[in-house]
């Protein structure tokens, strides 16, 4: 049984998220957990907190919380063929986004966070505290982002950069394998190197690993040589009809320039592709 997180805000884009979700784990047993968390970041003000008493955040906050989640199970049911290998369970919490995600996540087993974004310009605001940005460095957890134009498809085309200069270790890659698995899908292995140049002997030692441990799966590796990486990345997006792109966080320099790089304007796979971010 899969334990599914789906922080929402009741917005288009996590709603987007959710199902997203419900498709991509159409044939799992889960339990989801719909969280809405009313951010105390709200609450201040200049250099001034308000502190709420216990009742105005039950009546002000949590109350109508609980009634929209209920609306929005009762969306899913509606919209969503029903599927009896899901289950859905609702949260609502009074705290720091963060905060309450590591809590959820730590008392609720969570496996995976699947939560909606407005893409690039979404992620770009990382720096003033975009939630997308700050869950996937911030929270251990495996985190599948979902652009606000994403649509589900059956994915046949994964990619999954990587720099060769960190070793990754077998449960850190488990959920490509999974996928692989249950999707029956083709792993491209990307590197991207600004000159061109051979790998040196640690960077051809971990590439030896990862082939290793993709050994049964049908995977392709592929050396690109460009000075912007987003370009390389949407490049080979777009000639290989990439369904997901999967990142490994530990790997921070090599993520960061994937994701929050400041070109949005020109980069299109931040608003449709879906990250797969993965933790140790």
């Amino acid at each position: 049984m899969k334990n599914v997180l789906l922080p929402t805000d009741f917005s288009d884009n996590s709603w987007n998220a959710i199902v997203y979700a419900l498709h991509y784990f159409k044939q799992e047993q889960c339990n989801f957990y719909l969280l809405h968390v009313n951010t105390l970041d709200n609450l201040i003000v200049g250099d001034t907190a308000y502190i709420p008493t216990q009742t105005e955040i039950l009546d002000v906050y949590i109350k109508p919380a609980k009634h929209k989640l209920r609306q929005l199970l009762k969306r899913v049911s509606d919209s969503v063929k029903p599927n009896s290998k899901h289950r859905f369970y609702t949260l609502t919490d009074h705290s720091f986004i963060i905060e309450s995600i590591r809590k959820h996540v730590r008392e609720k087993h969570i496996d995976i966070i699947v939560m909606g974004t407005k893409g690039a310009s979404g992620l770009r605001e990382y720096i003033i505290g975009s939630n997308a940005g700050d869950v996937i460095t911030k929270v251990k957890c495996t985190t599948l982002i979902v652009p606000e134009n994403a649509q589900f498809k059956p994915h046949q085309e994964i990619a999954f950069p990587t720099d060769f200069t960190m070793s990754y270790d077998i449960q850190t890659l488990q959920p490509i394998s999974e996928l692989l698995s249950h999707k029956s899908a083709v792993l491209r292995i990307l590197h991207i190197t600004k000159k061109s140049a051979a790998l040196n002997k640690e960077q051809e030692h971990n590439r030896e690993l990862i082939e290793e441990f993709f050994d049964e799966f049908d995977y392709s590796f592929h050396f690109l040589t460009n000075s912007k990486l987003e370009d390389a990345i949407q490049c080979f997006v777009e000639s290989r009809d990439i369904d997901i792109i999967v990142m490994v966080a530990k790997n921070l320099n090599y993520f960061q320039h994937i994701l929050f790089h400041t070109r949005v304007e020109k980069i299109s796979y931040h608003t449709e592709i879906p990250f797969l971010v993965l933790h140790e």
